[in-house]
């Protein structure tokens, strides 16, 4: 996801959806552990899109007080 797609989502809509790509990010890496993982440059795309969720979350979250 792009970082304005983050930004146009509420606090409540941001935190759902860094739970839901954490969960599709542990299935990946079983996937890896169990070498039937085929799409690899998904972990990389997951893993920024989890940091990118959170400083965008930060951000809000800093603009608030």
């Amino acid at each position: 996801m792009k970082a304005a797609e983050f930004r146009s989502m509420s606090v409540s809509e941001i935190d759902t959806k860094i739970k839901e790509l954490s969960i599709e990010l542990f299935k990946y890496r079983m996937q890896l552990a169990t070498n039937q993982l085929e799409k690899f440059h998904k972990l990389k795309e997951l893993k920024r899109d989890i940091a990118r969720a959170n400083s965008i979350l930060g951000e809000i979250k800093r603009a608030q007080q």
